[in-house]
């Protein structure tokens, strides 16, 4: 349908050949009368760019309206460039088939001339008149691809005109890159196009707007209420909440809304001054005592892993008591003998591995509630990627809020070990396993203080049952420091006490 000539690359196919001919001068033009979009400021912008750029990146905040402007170019360059090929990818399966693939549909459908030209399937868009050498094609590779398998994702394309796609390129491994940019090396007209939310300090995005700046066109967008060159179709009433909620300097609003990369020290979850810190703090009795008596139990049955079990009471962690190959009976019967010395009132257990049900059960016929807590489970909170990364922000934003911690080196290289990402946008903890591998053993010490942060903080001798709550009722729970009483954190206590060493007391 559509035919090269020598001065535009089409041949004659009146009206639609002089349209493509503004269309390929002028990209805006194309969005609004091909497409029938009105796009933004920084989307004019950006379009205005793409002839003039080999390489182009958006690094951008949450909902700006990015995969768009993907969408936008990959039919522009399909439709004005004969005979191009184009890869688009993105950094897992589920995310290209829900977003990006989709939004391409969604923009061939509002224009009749790209229905008539190019045909839409699940994984391609062909030209009619040419299927096997005009095409765009969705390109993945397997979770446990090797550096090989996922360098293979863009390889063996070859053509006069050839664009590459990588969306939500933060997390792209860098393989993929190099595979796009061997591709630049030949050919009329080559390009690629990334973008992202700016979550990893590595990989490609972070290259192309720090160390590799020179070589790229980036355009940064941002959902700040108070930059005149904000995105509009970000809410400014949802991005003020957000600011207001947790703060400027708040690592998820630095990404979501700013859309900037957090700082390299705020990728580790804690710093080591801050765990000495909290090692070497002592609070007063009278600061923790009126909190609920919680026990975090993280459960490992045999080889390098231990069982741990954390008592914590508001901002004191007692001394943690470690077992090794440890069964079921007999780590219920630890916990029992916490409940008699100290008298913790909720005890919560890693019930993720599988091995977490033999204690529970046993502390069931014992007489002992337990509260399962799935750590890949979902979170209370939208942010969080899971259960476990909630968790672990909670846990570390009470020991900036003040909270005591058992001073034991093991502990401070657990905690100062554990960093974070963002995946599409979700606060996530790295995997255990990788911390593990890191630190040469599993980070449980860390893991059984973060279950007692399974619920929000509550007072002593509470009877609510969190679990049963619905969850507009849970952010009720939720106490702050000035809620329980806590004013002050200096006296001559410290987490010296260990509720399975002494006898019950007032602690």
């Amino acid at each position: 349908m559509i035919f090269c000539t020598k001065s535009t690359g089409y041949k004659q196919m009146s009206p639609e050949a002089k349209l493509i001919q503004k269309w390929l001068k002028d990209p805006v033009s194309f969005v609004v009368e091909c497409l029938k979009a009105e796009p933004d400021k920084w989307q004019i912008q950006f379009l205005r760019e793409f002839n003039s750029n080999q390489r182009m990146a958006l690094k951008a905040c949450k909902g700006p309206g990015k995969t768009a402007v993907l969408a936008w170019c990959i039919l522009l360059f399909l439709c004005t460039r004969p005979h191009s090929k184009i890869a688009a990818t993105s950094i897992t399966k589920d995310n290209l088939e829900d977003n990006l693939w989709p939004e391409l549909f969604k923009w061939m459908d509002h224009s009749e001339f790209l229905k008539k030209a190019f045909t839409w399937t699940k994984t391609r868009i062909c030209s009619n008149e040419a299927p096997e050498t005009w095409f765009v094609s969705a390109r993945t590779w397997p979770r446990n691809a090797d550096a090989q398998q996922q360098a293979n994702t863009l390889a063996g394309l070859h053509a006069d005109y050839l664009m590459f796609v990588l969306d939500e390129s933060g997390g792209i491994p860098d393989a993929v890159m190099a595979a796009a940019e061997g591709g630049l090396s030949t050919g009329k007209e080559t390009k690629i196009l990334q973008a992202g939310n700016p979550t990893h300090l590595e990989g490609p995005l972070y290259r192309a707007c720090t160390s590799e700046r020179r070589l790229w066109y980036v355009q940064e967008i941002t959902g700040d209420p108070k930059d005149p060159n904000r995105s509009t179709r970000v809410s400014v009433k949802w991005a003020q909440e957000q600011i207001e909620k947790y703060g400027t300097d708040n690592p998820w609003v630095l990404v979501n809304v700013f859309g900037k990369f957090p700082p390299a020290s705020i990728n580790a979850l804690l710093g080591p001054d801050e765990v000495e810190a909290a090692m070497k703090r002592v609070v007063r009795v009278e600061d923790y005592e009126f909190a609920q008596k919680r026990l975090g139990v993280d459960v490992a049955r045999f080889g390098d892993d231990s069982t741990a079990l954390a008592p914590r009471q508001g901002l004191m962690c007692h001394q943690i008591e470690e077992m090794r190959n440890a069964r079921g009976n007999e780590v219920a019967a630890r916990v029992a003998l916490g409940k008699q010395r100290w008298g913790w009132e909720v005890c919560f257990v890693d019930d993720g591995a599988g091995f977490g049900g033999a204690v529970i059960d046993s502390m069931l016929q014992g007489g002992l509630e337990a509260i399962p807590v799935n750590a890949s489970g979902k979170a209370d909170d939208p942010r969080y990627f899971n259960k476990r990364s909630e968790m672990h922000l909670r846990f570390s934003e009470w020991v900036k809020r003040g909270g005591c911690l058992p001073n034991s080196p093991r502990l401070k290289s657990e905690i100062t070990a554990i960093t974070y990402t963002f995946v599409n946008g979700k606060f996530r903890i790295v995997e255990k396993e990788q911390i593990k591998e890191l630190l040469g053993y599993s980070p449980d010490y860390t893991d059984a203080i973060c279950q007692t942060f399974a619920w929000a903080e509550m007072p002593r001798g509470s009877n609510i049952n969190q679990a049963s709550l619905p969850k507009d009722e849970l952010s009720g729970l939720s106490l702050t420091s000035e809620e329980l009483g806590i004013t002050s954190h200096k006296g001559n206590i410290k987490s010296e006490f260990d509720p399975f060493r002494e006898p019950a007391g007032v602690r």
